[in-house]
């Protein structure tokens, strides 16, 4: 018995496909396969695999490569965001906690009073 003939999956093709990061559901529907397929090949055919993270990889360098050039360029969300991504940078936000438990009534308003006024400076700012 010879069983099913194999489906052939050019490997250009799919290294080329996987640039774009797709997942298995449109692998499958780019080559008229099931997704059964795709994940059979991914786990037992290394020349499949090789494909598939050759293009995967060089996709995610090429995302790289145009994140790089708009900060270059002097994009400042994008300079912000590779700053966080790559060398660990984040947002500061730093918070003063008070007990206020044990503080008059008085104190209490004469320290929102302070933050009001400091609210509105840097509003005017």
């Amino acid at each position: 018995m010879a069983g099913r003939p194999r489906i052939e999956i050019d490997l250009k093709q799919l290294e080329s496909l996987c640039q774009l990061q797709p997942t298995d559901a449109e692998i499958a529907a780019f080559f008229g396969v099931s997704e059964g397929l795709i994940a059979d090949r991914k786990q037992n055919d290394p020349e499949f695999m090789s494909a598939y993270i050759k293009g995967y990889e060089t996709g995610k360098l090429s995302l790289r490569r145009w994140q790089f050039k708009k900060a270059q360029e002097g994009n400042a969300t994008m300079l912000i965001w590779l700053g966080k991504q790559l060398l660990g940078q984040k947002d500061k936000q730093e918070v003063e906690w008070k007990d206020v438990s044990e503080l008059s009534e008085d104190r209490i308003e004469s320290e929102i009073t302070k933050l009001l006024g400091k609210a509105a400076v840097t509003t005017a700012s």
